[in-house]
């Protein structure tokens, strides 16, 4: 019996058994779960009866634990709106206020149905507790809950729209706008109504500071009017060669910017345009005017018209700016000259002299390319297809003609968002719109198809969610990428 005492104490003790000597290895707690480890027979250690008695207790300790887990889920999932969108506080009080519904819907059945049936009450009198689990478990049976640890907003998209609304709303009407929470929440997309002060504030226009933002508005605005009085007139004299060159092209672009949308061909938008763009050229010298800058207009226009539209913003390509008043058309073209002027701020050299800015980034393009898709790089250079000949314009229009206007909002956003955005994070998604088409390119089987084909890709009908996978995927390629010179044959 000694020896029998000594043999299970010797076994037991290597796998936590209490009456082992404690030993200092690193293996402290479930030393039984060790990888290669012995595993000690469970009745070596207990008895028969001491096994079936763990066992009712596991048993009845597991079911109680999980019924009441069970009931905190449902209470709490039953009313949890996206995990994004709403923050602790609101969760747990959606879920207590649900709890309490529940608790008062169980007493007022528990009195409906003592009026109609006696014999029913003096049963649940008798077990109470038994009436109000049963009540709680069919509740709980008949909702929906997820199957899995992700979670499904079961708002419509019109309440999550509204609560993303309401987070905008709180930073923007604060004293100071947190610049870095308002990036944040901007990058999935900016409701239309508090976008054009979103942008305004992003793109460094408007100040964080609110005291500050209508003092900023009137100084800004009257600076752009003065000189409109002060350069505008100079267009027609001929006495600088250069500058009258420019005119001309400007005056040729303006027509041909988004043709097929009507309010850009109203005469009255093609006079705010020619306007803001002979402006800009003037006080830009370095670079001056160049083709395609125009269309970097037309977001801020559309984006700042839509802020006085109210119900008809939806129709806003369709919109007659004759309609408006005279004031707030002025008021929209100065925010649009500054805003546009702030981009352009950041990407100055695609416009310089011999535009090195486009230069370098098609030549990194196709660095990434060449890493990402090695066979669509293989088809393009035995076809002879230059970089150059397709990817000049998406970085000369930021993408601009080759996606529908409300896509090129919604891209901005994210752009805005994004330090550096426009010169930097536009390249990994020029990456992301190449890679998109792979398949389509790599069907064409000569020059001129694989052209045709860039040059008129099928995005018309592009909307939110195909514009989300671009970005992400574009975020992907620079969470990879960003910051490798070797990958991007950058020079320090």
């Amino acid at each position: 019996m000694a020896n029998s005492e000594k043999r299970t104490t010797t076994i037991g003790g290597g796998f936590g058994s209490t009456s082992a000597p404690k030993k200092g290895t690193y293996w402290k707690k479930g030393a039984d779960k060790v990888p290669g480890s012995m595993r000690p027979v469970y009745s070596a250690k207990y008895g028969t009866e001491e096994i079936a008695a763990q066992t009712r207790l596991r048993d009845h300790t597991s079911t109680k634990g999980n019924k009441k887990k069970k009931d905190t889920f449902a209470d709490f999932d039953y009313r949890m709106n996206d995990a994004w969108d709403v923050d602790e506080e609101e969760l747990n009080a959606m879920a207590l206020s649900k709890l309490q519904e529940r608790e008062q819907l169980a007493i007022q059945q528990e009195l409906n149905e003592s009026v109609h049936d006696t014999g029913q009450n003096d049963a649940k009198i008798k077990d109470p507790s038994a009436s109000s689990e049963t009540l709680t478990d069919v509740a709980i049976i008949n909702e929906p809950r997820p199957t899995s640890p992700i979670r499904i907003s079961s708002e419509p998209v019109a309440d999550v729209e509204l609560s993303r609304q309401h987070k905008f709303g709180l930073l923007l009407s604060g004293p100071n706008t947190d610049l870095e929470e308002l990036r944040k929440l901007s990058w999935k997309g900016i409701p239309t109504h508090v976008r054009p002060m979103t942008w305004k504030i992003l793109l460094g226009y408007l100040p964080a500071n609110i005291d500050r933002r209508d003092i900023t508005l009137d100084r800004k605005r009257k600076e752009y009017f003065n000189f409109i009085e002060q350069y505008y007139h100079t267009k027609t004299e001929p006495h600088n060669e250069e500058m009258f060159r420019q005119v001309i092209t400007i005056h040729i672009d303006i027509p041909r910017t988004n043709p097929l949308i009507p309010l850009f061909q109203q005469e009255l938008v093609q006079q705010i345009f020619e306007r803001i763009l002979y402006i800009w050229a003037i006080r830009h010298p370095a670079s001056g005017y160049v083709q395609g800058i125009n269309d970097l207009v037309t977001p801020f226009f559309v984006v700042f018209l839509s802020e006085y539209l109210g119900d008809n913003v939806k129709r806003v390509e369709d919109y007659d700016v004759k309609q408006l008043n005279g004031d707030k058309l002025r008021v929209i073209e100065a925010d649009t000259f500054w805003c546009m002027s702030k981009l352009l701020d950041g990407i100055q050299d695609n416009y310089t002299f011999a535009q090195p800015g486009i230069q370098t980034k098609v030549k990194q393009l196709e660095e990434l390319i060449k890493r990402i898709n090695v066979h669509l790089q293989k088809h393009l250079e035995q076809n002879l297809v230059e970089y150059l000949q397709f990817s000049y314009r998406w970085m000369n229009n930021l993408l601009m003609r080759e996606l529908p206007l409300h896509c090129t909002i919604r891209v901005w956003d994210t752009y805005m968002s994004e330090p550096d955005g426009f010169a930097e994070f536009h390249l990994y998604v020029c990456a992301a719109f190449l890679q998109r088409f792979s398949k389509e390119i790599q069907d064409q089987r000569d020059f001129q198809g694989i052209l045709l084909l860039l040059q008129n890709l099928p995005t018309a009908k592009w909307g939110e969610n195909e514009i989300g996978l671009l970005l992400a995927e574009a975020y992907s390629l620079k969470y990879v990428f960003s910051g490798a010179r070797n990958h991007l044959n950058q020079s320090k």
